[in-house]
């Protein structure tokens, strides 16, 4: 079995036998996350199911890379990911239990990004325009890979909202990172997606509507971080702007969702950091979908997008260019037509 299947399996199937344990503990410390008028479930429910997701990805990669041999520098960034994805996750409990203030959740997802990128010396160095011209990033390498990485961290985070919503497009996203991985030959982005993947599978088994947990803070916070610092070792191990481009792309619906609240919150004149009722999958219960319709169809959405990302690195720059602009284009052609940038009574809700 090769190492990037045998770290799928492993990841999902711890992922689903210590998940119970981790909504017992929710439900004896008083992890719970109360229904309010923002939120679309009616009861409490435990919500720090993102600790069965970061145990079963850090068994399945410390316990792989036991029997893989790698470079010290490769196993220096792999300690990196994994120790700054350890704070990522003590930062999403803390506020599990505690609910956070926005800045200071924000301040711990900066030090966890600089543990990586400071530490670890894992950042983005160069990038390549479409033409195949290198431009390096010199002194502005350490603040453009932690705003990177804090930037993802959140899109996966506001994106958490409906059962099952931030594990399935995680997936989806890792998944389409996985092959590209393959693609372009770098292993060790393809066992750490594919560990990522499992996790996120096996924890949505528990997630997906009805739910009986949540991942939390501690999860998609973790997700969305895992996800940056791996695109980031991948941009270091191939000359290609393509494994940046990747990740936007596979992450494109909670991109475009977070760019979206941004806009609205704006326009409407409330805190950027003030949560509300307008992101894409509150918009599409208010149209009528169930929320197992509005989750199936916003993972259509992710894959489609997953496939185009893909398609990318099989086809030339101009042509990847053009795939780019028109899926850009569809996305904010169906965002407005359903309100997205409006912020109407419900989305003021809080």
């Amino acid at each position: 079995m090769p190492d990037y299947m045998l770290a799928f399996v492993i990841a999902a199937g711890v992922a689903l036998l210590i998940t119970p344990g981790v909504i017992f503990l929710a439900a004896k410390t008083g992890a719970m996350d109360a229904p309010d008028a923002r939120k679309v479930h009616k009861k409490p429910i435990p919500r720090i199911g993102g600790l069965g997701i970061y145990a079963a990805f850090m068994v399945a990669i410390i316990g792989i890379m036991q029997f893989i041999d790698v470079e010290p520098d490769v196993l220096f960034e792999v300690t990196g990911l994994l120790v700054g994805g350890s704070l990522i996750v003590l930062v999403g409990v803390i506020d599990d239990y505690k609910n956070l203030p926005a800045k200071v959740k924000l301040v711990g997802q900066i030090v966890a990004a600089a543990v990586l990128v400071i530490a670890f010396d894992v950042r983005i160095d160069f990038i390549t325009d479409p033409f195949g011209d290198f431009f390096y990033t010199e002194w502005l390498a350490i603040p453009v890979t932690i705003f990177w990485i804090v930037g993802l961290t959140n899109t996966v985070n506001l994106i958490d909202g409906l059962d099952g919503l931030a594990a399935g497009v995680a997936t989806i996203a890792s998944v389409t990172i996985f092959l590209v991985a393959l693609q372009q030959n770098i292993l060790l982005v393809a066992v750490l997606t594919a560990a990522l993947a499992g996790s996120a599978i096996g924890f949505l088994y528990y997630n997906f509507n009805p739910a009986r947990i949540f991942m939390g803070d501690s999860g998609s916070m973790f997700l969305g971080y895992m996800l940056a610092g791996i695109s980031v070792i991948g941009a270091v191990k191939c000359a290609a702007t393509i494994a940046l481009i990747v990740p936007i792309l596979a992450l494109g619906l909670p991109i475009l969702d977070t760019t979206f609240a941004i806009v609205r919150r704006y326009r409407g004149g409330v805190p950027i950091f003030k949560p509300d009722r307008g992101h894409l999958h509150h918009r599409l219960m208010d149209l009528g979908f169930s929320q197992r319709q509005a989750v199936l169809l916003m993972y259509v959405i992710s894959a489609l997008l997953g496939l185009s990302a893909v398609a990318l690195t099989e086809v030339s720059s101009q042509f990847a260019i053009a795939i780019v602009c028109m899926v850009v284009a569809l996305v904010l052609y169906g965002a407005k037509r359903i309100g997205i940038f409006r912020m109407n009574d419900s989305a003021q809700q809080h």
